[in-house]
C-alpha cells in the first residue's frame, strides 16, 4: 500500500471529504459502520486487504475529545517534583552506606506522572463509598512511592534512611511485599511478570464475587503498572485473553513505555508501542496510547498533508531513545531535518523548544484523559500504552542512556541538576547533604496532598489484615475422609474436593467459600461442586450441553 502511486488524488480528498462529513454529521458509529461495509464488500469482491490491528501513531484520544484535568495543576507539579527528589535522593543516600545495596532511580524518574495523576485523582481508599481499588505497583519504583507516603506523613526519614535495610523492623523493602511490610503493601510484585497475571486473576475474582453476591465491588478497579520490557516476561501476556473474553472493564493495566528494558532498548529496531497495541486489541482488550504530550498538538494540527506522522511512524525506538539522551539541536537535525516541510515547520521554534516536545506519559492533561477514558469504558479491560523517558529529569546521569536502570547514585553537580530541572528550593550546600524534603503542615501544598486523598477514600498503599474470624468446624465433618477407603483407591485430588465439599456444606464456614467451578470439574473428580454450584460463566450458558439429559448439569450462573 506504501507504495501505491494515486494517480487521481482528487477522488481520494473527495472520499476523504465525505468521511469527515459524515463524522461530523452523523458521529462516529455511522463512520465505523460504513467503513466496515466497505470493507466487507471490497473481501467479497476479492481485493486483498491485510488485516492490521494497529492504529496511527499517534495519542487515540484526539484533543477535542480530551477531558480537562480537574485540580491546581501548579501545586501537583510542585507535590511531584518534590517527591522525585526524595526518591533519588532515598536511593542515593542508601548507596553511600558500605554494602551498596543497589536501588532504582530512572523508573520511577520516568514514570512520576503516572502515578500521581492516579493518587490525585483515581486510586480509590478504603473509606471510599464503592471501597478501595487495588493497585500493582510497578516493583522498580518502590521509592518514588515511598516519597510520598513520606511527605504525607506515613512514614519518617528513618525508615526513607533504612531503605533496603529492613532486616530490623524498621526498614523499607526493595520491591512492593506484603510479608516484609504486612500494613502497607497491598501485593507482592517485581519486574517478572507477577503483577500483569495476578491483576487479571484478582479482577475477575472481583467481578466472580459481585455475581454470586459475595461482595459489592461495583465500581472498584483494578490497576496494573508495568514496565514495556517486563511484557516480554511469559506471564505477561499469559492470561491477557481469559481478561478479553470476560470483560473485565474493572481492570486496567498502565504500560510505561520508556523504550528501554535493563541495558538497552526493549525495540530498538521496532516500536513497542505498536507491537503491544496488536497483541492487546487481537485480545479483546480496549486500548488507549499516550505518545505525545499536549506540546505536539500544534505541530500535528499543522501537518494537512501527513509529513510529520509519516516521519513519526518510520522511526524506530532506538532512534527515539537517541534523541533524549542528546538535545534540542540533535532532534532538530536528525528527526525534523530529514524533510524540509518538517524543518520549516518548527523554524520559529528554538532548540529549547524543541527539547521540551513532551512524551504522552509525562503531561498530566494527557495522562489524567486517558485514565478518565479508561475508568468509563464498558465491556472491555483497558490498557494504555504510555511513552516515556527512562531516567527523565537525570540529565547526563541517566536520561535516556542505556545504562540509567543500573545508575544508583548521583554525584553533587547532577544532583544540581536535578535541582534546577524541577525547581527544588535548596541552595548549593543543602543539595551536598541530600537532604529529603517536605511542606510544612500548615501548607497549601500539604493540605492539597492530604485532601486529594481523603476524598478519594484514604492513602494507599495500604494493606488491611481485619476479617471476620471463622469457627473452626468440628472435625467431625472429616469422618468419610478419615477412614480407610479400603480396597478402592482415591486420587489426592478426590480426597481434596470431599474435604472442600464437607467445608462448604458446614453451616459456619460454607457461607465464606463459594468456589469457581472450572467446566473440567468431572474430569478432576468435582461433580458434586458444580452439580452443586454450577459452572461459572460470566456470560451464562448459551448453549444446549450434549450431555444434559444424561446427567445433572446445573447451569451457568447467569448474570
Amino acid at each position: 500500500m506504501t507504495d501505491f502511486v494515486d494517480n487521481d488524488p482528487q477522488e481520494t480528498q473527495e472520499w476523504l471529504d465525505a468521511l469527515e462529513s459524515m463524522i461530523e454529521v452523523e458521529g462516529d458509529g455511522k463512520a465505523h459502520y460504513v467503513l466496515e461495509k466497505l470493507i466487507d464488500m471490497a473481501r467479497r469482491s476479492g481485493v486483498n486487504l491485510p488485516y492490521s490491528s494497529n492504529t496511527a501513531y499517534v495519542n487515540t484520544i484526539p484533543v477535542d475529545q480530551q477531558q480537562r484535568i480537574t485540580g491546581d495543576q501548579d501545586i501537583e507539579h510542585k507535590i511531584r517534583s518534590y517527591i522525585r527528589w526524595n526518591a533519588m535522593a532515598m536511593v542515593v543516600k542508601a548507596n553511600l552506606k558500605p554494602g551498596a545495596v543497589g536501588g532504582h532511580i530512572a523508573s520511577f524518574a520516568s514514570s512520576a506522572t503516572l502515578y500521581d495523576v492516579g493518587f490525585n485523582h483515581f486510586f480509590k481508599g478504603d473509606n471510599h463509598d464503592n471501597g478501595a481499588d487495588m493497585v500493582f505497583f510497578q516493583g522498580h519504583i518502590s521509592p518514588g512511592i515511598y516519597a510520598r507516603s513520606f511527605m504525607e506523613g506515613r512514614l519518617s526519614e528513618q525508615q526513607l534512611d533504612n531503605f533496603r535495610f529492613e532486616s530490623d523492623g524498621n526498614g523499607l523493602s526493595s520491591y512492593p511485599h506484603p510479608w516484609l511490610m504486612p500494613d502497607y503493601w497491598q501485593f507482592p510484585t517485581v519486574s517478572m511478570g507477577l503483577g500483569p497475571i495476578l491483576a487479571i486473576y484478582q479482577a475477575r475474582f472481583m467481578k466472580y464475587m459481585e455475581h454470586r453476591d459475595m461482595a459489592k465491588t461495583e465500581g472498584r478497579n483494578v490497576w496494573a503498572y508495568l514496565g514495556d520490557g517486563e511484557m516480554d516476561e511469559p506471564e505477561s501476556l499469559g492470561a491477557i485473553t481469559l481478561a478479553g473474553r470476560e470483560k473485565l472493564d474493572n481492570l486496567n493495566f498502565v504500560i510505561n513505555c520508556n523504550l528501554q528494558r535493563l541495558d538497552g532498548p526493549v525495540r530498538g529496531n521496532g516500536k513497542i508501542i505498536q507491537e503491544l497495541e496488536a497483541i492487546f486489541r487481537g485480545a479483546g482488550w480496549n486500548v488507549i496510547k499516550v505518545i505525545w504530550g499536549s506540546e505536539w498538538d500544534q505541530l500535528l494540527a499543522k501537518d494537512k498533508n501527513g509529513l510529520l506522522l509519516k516521519r513519526m511512524e518510520e522511526v524506530v525506538d532506538g532512534e527515539y531513545q537517541n534523541y533524549k539522551s542528546k538535545d534540542g539541536a540533535f532532534v532538530r537535525e536528525h528527526f525534523f531535518g530529514k524533510y524540509p516541510e518538517l524543518l520549516e515547520m518548527v523554524s520559529d521554534m528554538t532548540d529549547e523548544d524543541i527539547w521540551q516536545l513532551s512524551r504522552g506519559g509525562h503531561d498530566p492533561r494527557k495522562v489524567y484523559a486517558a485514565y478518565k477514558s479508561a475508568t468509563d469504558h464498558k465491556g472491555q479491560p483497558t490498557v494504555l500504552l504510555t511513552k516515556t523517558v527512562k531516567g527523565y529529569g537525570m540529565g547526563e546521569a541517566g536520561e535516556g542512556q542505556n545504562t540509567t536502570h543500573s545508575q544508583k547514585s548521583l554525584g553533587v553537580e547532577q544532583m544540581k541538576v536535578f535541582r534546577d530541572r524541577f525547581n527544588i528550593q535548596l541552595s548549593d550546600d543543602e543539595v551536598e547533604k541530600i537532604p529529603y524534603i517536605t511542606f510544612d503542615d500548615d501548607s497549601e501544598e500539604k493540605k492539597y496532598l492530604l485532601a486529594r486523598r481523603e476524598e478519594l477514600g484514604g492513602f494507599l498503599p495500604k494493606r488491611n489484615n481485619s476479617a471476620p474470624a471463622l469457627k473452626t468446624p468440628d472435625l467431625s465433618i472429616f469422618n468419610a475422609m478419615l477412614k480407610s477407603t479400603g480396597d478402592r483407591e482415591i486420587s489426592t485430588t478426590m480426597a481434596f474436593v470431599r474435604i472442600l465439599t464437607a467445608l462448604i456444606r458446614d453451616k459456619a464456614v460454607g457461607k465464606n467459600i463459594v468456589p469457581i467451578v472450572p467446566d473440567e470439574a468431572r474430569t478432576f473428580g468435582m461433580e458434586g461442586l458444580f452439580r452443586s454450584f454450577g459452572i461459572y460463566s460470566s456470560s451464562g450458558q448459551l448453549y444446549e450441553p450434549e450431555d444434559s439429559g444424561k446427567v445433572m448439569w446445573l447451569s451457568l450462573i447467569h448474570i
